[in-house]
């Protein structure tokens, strides 16, 4: 992780550093932020984001983004929850307590299906909600980004790339040079104090 510090007098001086944690460009239409996209993927930056007041079709390729795994999380823990429903109606009607009602056998599949339907849903709800916790890093009550006055503007017309100081390809004056060449109508170094 790569953190540009940039103080005005020493640090043994008593004044507060500034850490470097993102660039944010500001872009007036949804063309010319997909193009920075572009410009950042084709320069092999990884983590940047674009933050926009609605969806934009291309947007995941312009950013060279990968499928998302949630379909895979979601899958798991909803097959997950189905045999655990199968094993534990197996369990508590053919071995711990059976009851033979109307002449079935304790362990009949029909009986069953209700339950390990439940437990396939409600695993695949707590997959689906906290794997997508995980993915997005949530919850993050705080993100530099909000240091910036124009970003309000994000939900609203304007549309906004971020590239994270902890890219590996991150430096200072390259990133702003790279971003400065999208033609982007406003460009900020966002810095936050250490913690």
């Amino acid at each position: 992780m790569t953190t540009t510090t940039t103080n005005t007098v020493g640090a043994d001086e008593g004044v507060e550093e500034h850490i470097a944690s993102l660039f944010l460009a500001e872009y007036e239409t949804p063309d010319g932020v997909v193009d920075a996209a572009m410009k950042l993927r084709d320069a092999g930056y990884k983590k940047f984001d674009t933050h926009t007041p609605y969806p934009i079709h291309g947007m995941d390729a312009a950013m060279g983004m990968r499928d998302t795994p949630l379909g895979w999380i979601v899958f798991v823990m909803g097959l997950t929850g189905c045999i655990a429903g199968f094993l534990m109606m197996t369990w508590m009607n053919g071995i711990d307590y059976p009851l033979i009602i109307g002449g079935k056998p304790p362990d009949a599949i029909p009986s069953m299906v209700p339950v390990m339907f439940e437990m396939t849903v409600l695993l695949s709800a707590f997959g689906a909600v906290f794997g997508l916790f995980g993915l997005c890093q949530l919850p993050r009550h705080h993100h530099p980004i909000f240091n910036s006055e124009r970003f309000a503007r994000a939900t609203d017309d304007r549309f906004f790339l971020s590239v994270d100081a902890a890219d590996p390809k991150f430096d200072l004056e390259k990133t702003r040079a790279l971003l400065q060449g999208t033609a982007p109508a406003h460009l900020e170094l966002i810095e936050e104090y250490p913690s």
